[in-house]
């Protein structure tokens, strides 16, 4: 079991935050996920269309985090919010990455509410997670680049366990130790709002969905919610 927890500081700084922790055991990546696929592909189809555009730093739920990220001394045009990167790459390239079908999936979900998603294999987190302030002391391998070791800034908010950084800036990058591959078949989904009391009912929609896109590919699946009245939440 894995406990995550939302330090009392970071509570303090952001009143309104709620996270959404979808857990998923027994996943199965290396089938076809053909839900998901058809998210991906609705998404595109409305943004061609000119239906739809995922939301930009101008959208009050992107220009929330670039308030938060300016905050802990994080330039967001710089090091932006996973959601308000993955948008922009949307918006110009016309199409989602395809990366697995789980990552795929909470992609889509991510960039359809304009929430920021990430995901961490359970089965390579040591202990339990914590959000806080980095001090300064913690290391960090960035997704993609295992030769790599960063040291967050004092102050910076991260999600840790006790090995390293599983994420930077809060949400702006997820750790190469904890990626999610084909193969991981335990894992945790991290859904986030600054705003619970404007956009708690998009965070709840947002989860349902992905929890919706992970029944038909797992045993099963859990949803959790930490806040600053309820920091602790097992899984």
């Amino acid at each position: 079991m894995t406990t995550f927890r939302l330090s009392q500081a970071v509570a303090d700084a952001f009143p309104d935050t709620l996270i959404a922790i979808v857990t998923a055991t027994g996943l199965r990546g290396r089938e076809p996920w053909p839900a998901t696929a058809a998210a991906q592909e609705d998404l595109e189809r409305q943004l061609a269309a000119g239906a739809w555009a995922p939301a930009d730093e101008s959208d009050p739920r992107i220009e929330a985090w670039h308030t938060a990220y300016r905050s802990f001394g994080t330039n967001p045009r710089r090091i932006r919010p996973s959601v308000d990167a993955l948008g922009r790459r949307l918006a110009k390239k016309g199409s989602l990455p395809r990366i697995n079908p789980a990552v795929d999936s909470y992609n889509a979900v991510s960039v359809r509410h304009g929430l920021p998603a990430g995901a961490f294999d359970l089965d390579r987190v040591t202990g339990d997670v914590e959000i806080r302030h980095a001090d300064g002391s913690e290391s960090f391998t960035p997704l993609g680049e295992p030769d790599t070791i960063e040291k967050p800034k004092a102050g910076e908010i991260i999600y840790t366990d006790t090995t390293d950084v599983l994420t930077r800036h809060w949400n702006h990058r997820d750790a190469h130790r904890t990626r999610v591959t084909e193969d991981s078949t335990h894992v945790s989904f991290i859904l986030e709002t600054l705003h619970a009391t404007r956009d708690g009912h998009l965070l709840k929609a947002a989860a349902g969905e992905l929890q919706d896109l992970l029944t038909a590919h797992s045993a099963g699946s859990t949803v959790g919610h930490l806040s600053p009245a309820d920091r602790q939440v097992t899984i």
